[in-house]
């Protein structure tokens, strides 16, 4: 519960409240420890390249002083150390670049792996989905955004790993180089001690502000643009599973206009983008010109006095633009920043709201649920709460016994399907008691089955082993509801929910009944789209196959079926318990007439913490 809060404060608290949040489930990760080898693996490598660069920053002044002496020998002795030097920097360079993509590679795997788990929690995918703009397109999220954010956190954390060990290595040799400047001013002579360390801390100082300064809007820009992105890819692969209804209905035209508005609104964003970018690169493209000629004429002073020899200055030289270039890492990288920090907003605001769905309702009333004893099914002043208003049934109590053949039905927009999540758990408010029989699971058919991606036998089996399943047991369900012919395709890999009709698909979710024979069956309204000799097969399959199971439809009545022992009506009250839905948007704040609701919430859960 205590997770719960902080997940609710983190989409609000801010940045630091968001990093604490990520670091709780990095620490809870099963990759830990590999991440932590990996990212020490890089510390000791930029450790050793620093070593290095020093030692390389110290073989400029023998090198430049053989050219400057005309010293052959002293040169091609110099060429052979540097040699040596650059070889093993290669060595280490490499190896870096091996961890570097392993720890991307991992912590995509962590992290991703952590975000699914959280939304395949029982019941939570289906509340997020129903709780705003943070549920919608979580596919984005979970891909592209997690990808992004391990790939940037990566780099730039690397990046300033490396750029703080060069700096610490690189300021000690710069300041020594220039303790002993000597300035001549005015017939004067005066020291600076460490000047030209102050003279890079000086100048990274400005180029660092005005950056920042320039570059801070690219966060929001970034996550605008993210945004958007995610809104064209939905469109687009919406049409893509919709494209036999909209060529039957010449619909192209309108679709084509509705793509492109979303890509209008891509480019949009981009645009902004590259008018931020653009006044950001006048930043750190005439910093970075600036930074060609900035050490030599720093260091010029002391050099045309006399008190420098050129390998000096070529060595006071390299070490600033090392010092200089480890302080403007910020400059460099403000974009990556910015764009880094518009992801983390993304992924951090959306596992908070998995984390705080659940209790997004706490406020209002909600069934409860019991194991029911005896092996029944009990609902008991059921009463259904929704937008429109209360469902319930005309009866106060309704018990339900295996074998018993039970129809639910009522006039349009009476809530069955509300009814049907209600008993499943997947919308809890209202009140009453729902008792489930104890120690039994419910299967659940809704209206439109689900046909995982995969073999036909995987698909008949799910959510089962399909090795559990003979394939002469599989071909006899399939025959049982009149799809025999699909008996030889078992080992098909297809897209089968497209390969399907709509009475296929349906038919395949009640050949899974008649595979898996539970005792309790909901249905909602699936038994309504079969027709004639069809659903009489499927009536037949029910009786021979589920003779002992309880099932209760949800659906339309039947003339001339006595399938049904029982029908039940279910009516809705506007006048009733109502529930007014609560959203979270896309990053998990809420409108401001949710704000109470929302305040009321914390502070229950806060107390339930304590």
């Amino acid at each position: 519960m205590t997770q719960q809060v902080e997940s609710m404060a983190a989409g609000e608290a801010g940045f630091f409240a968001q990093l604490a949040m990520m670091r709780r489930a990095f620490m809870a990760s099963p990759l830990r420890n590999v991440i932590l080898l990996l990212a020490f693996g890089i510390f000791a490598v930029i450790l050793a390249t620093a070593v290095g660069q020093v030692v390389l920053n110290r073989w400029y002044r023998p090198f430049y002083d053989s050219l400057e002496r005309r010293d052959l020998q002293a040169f091609f002795h110099q060429l052979i150390i540097f040699a040596e030097i650059a070889g093993v920097v290669l060595v280490l360079n490499v190896a870096q670049t091996w961890l570097n993509q392993m720890l991307r590679l991992k912590l995509r795997e962590g992290l991703t792996s952590d975000l699914i788990t959280e939304w395949m929690r029982p019941k939570r995918a289906f509340r997020l989905a129903n709780a705003g703009a943070i549920g919608v397109n979580p596919d984005q999220r979970l891909h592209e955004d997690a990808r992004h954010l391990t790939e940037l956190t990566t780099d730039l954390g690397v990046g300033l790993l490396q750029a703080t060990i060069l700096l610490a290595s690189f300021v000690g040799v710069l300041w020594s180089l220039s303790s002993g400047f000597i300035f001549h001013a005015w017939g004067r002579e005066f020291a600076i001690p460490g000047y030209m360390v102050w003279a890079a801390v000086l100048y990274a100082g400005i180029a660092s502000s005005l950056s920042w300064l320039v570059g801070r809007p690219l966060i929001r820009l970034n996550g605008d643009r993210y945004a958007r992105e995610a809104e064209l890819r939905f469109s687009l692969m919406y049409v893509n599973e919709h494209i036999d209804s909209i060529s039957l209905a010449g619909g192209e035209t309108d679709e084509k206009r509705r793509l492109h508005l979303d890509l209008g609104s891509v480019l949009l964003a981009s645009r902004r983008i590259l008018t931020a970018l653009v006044r950001l690169n006048w930043v750190t493209a005439g910093y970075g010109w600036i930074t060609v000629v900035a050490p030599i004429v720093i260091a010029s002073p002391i050099y045309f006095a006399g008190d420098l020899s050129f390998g000096g200055l070529m060595m006071a030289a390299a070490a600033f633009t090392q010092v200089h270039a480890s302080l403007r890492w910020f400059v460099d990288n403000i974009g990556g920043i910015a764009d880094w920090r518009a992801t983390l907003l993304r992924v951090a605001t959306f596992r908070a709201a998995m984390l705080a769905v659940d209790e997004l309702h706490d406020v209002e009333k909600r069934l409860v649920y019991t194991e029911a004893e005896d092996g029944r099914m009990v609902l008991e002043q059921v009463e259904v709460a929704s937008p429109e208003g209360c469902a319930r049934f005309s009866i106060p109590q309704v018990e339900i016994r295996p074998g018993d053949r039970v129809l639910i039905t009522g006039d349009p927009g009476a809530g069955k399907t509300l009814l049907f999540r209600a008993i499943a758990g997947l919308w809890p408010w209202g009140s009453g008691r729902i008792g489930l029989p104890a120690g039994e699971p419910v299967t659940f058919i809704p209206g439109t089955p689900y046909l995982p991606h995969g073999t036909l036998r995987e698909v008949l089996s799910y959510p089962q082993d399909a090795a559990a399943f003979a394939d002469a047991r599989l071909a006899e369900v399939l025959a049982a509801v009149g799809l025999q012919r699909l008996s030889r395709q078992l080992d098909r890999n297809a897209r089968w929910e497209r390969d399907l009709n709509d009475e296929e698909q349906r038919l395949i979710a009640f050949a899974r009944l008649a595979l898996h024979k539970p005792r309790w069956v909901v249905i909602d309204e699936a038994l309504d789209a079969l027709r004639g000799e069809t659903r009489g097969r499927v009536y037949a399959m029910l009786e021979k196959d589920l003779a002992e199971a309880a099932i209760l439809n949800i659906g339309r009545a039947q003339p001339g079926s006595t399938f049904f022992s029982r029908v039940l009506h279910l009516t809705i009250d506007p006048g009733g318990q109502t529930l007014r839905p609560v959203r979270l948007d896309a990053t998990a704040k809420t409108p401001a007439n949710e704000a109470e609701a929302l305040h009321s919430i914390r502070k229950k859960i806060a107390a339930k913490a304590q």
